[in-house]
């Protein structure tokens, strides 16, 4: 199970680098600006929490910051889980389990934020949602084939030793 648990944070933590990469580079493309939408989940869900991020010189650095952190956290969670699935048995090919992995993250990161009212993912246009789903899908086929490419090194079949040989040395 442990093996599992690091697995599932490794490749969460893949992913969510390839998902960011993808959206640095959407930005840099159409160069559009960042979402704020992480600080302002942050900001709202620490005033429900009760404990407001306070306000100082540093508050927006910091709400940045953990905005930051909380998707990382959610990447590599949701990594964590993916695996602890697998290693229950469920197994899917890689554009199935990718694609499921990533609409999973994109759902615990999209649930918050219409949940908070910080925004109302029925009123995205296209583009929005393409903005949104693509990086999702990356990090999903990184995460899912981090995760699935353990099955390939455990099920090797082993060759039989010759009689009369140690294991790993040539029989001549």
């Amino acid at each position: 199970m442990v093996h599992s648990i690091a697995r599932g944070c490794a490749a969460g933590a893949a992913g969510a680098t390839a998902l960011n990469a993808m959206t640095y580079a959407d930005m840099a493309l159409r160069g559009r600006s960042p979402s704020s939408a992480p600080e302002s989940v942050v900001d709202r869900a620490t005033e429900k929490a009760g404990h407001p991020v306070p306000d100082s010189d540093g508050r927006d650095n910091r709400l940045t910051g953990l905005g930051a952190l909380s998707g990382i956290a959610v990447g590599v969670g949701t990594g964590v889980a993916v695996s602890l699935i697998h290693r229950a048995g469920v197994r899917a090919p890689l554009w199935l389990g990718g694609s499921v992995t990533g609409a999973l993250a994109m759902v615990l990161t999209d649930a918050p934020i219409a949940g908070l009212g910080v925004s109302d993912p029925r009123t995205w246009s296209a583009a929005d949602w393409t903005a949104d789903a693509l990086p999702h899908l990356v990090y999903g086929l990184v995460t899912y084939g981090m995760i699935a490419s353990g099955d390939r090194h455990r099920r090797a079949p082993r060759r039989p030793a010759v009689k009369g040989s140690a294991p790993g040395w040539p029989s001549w």
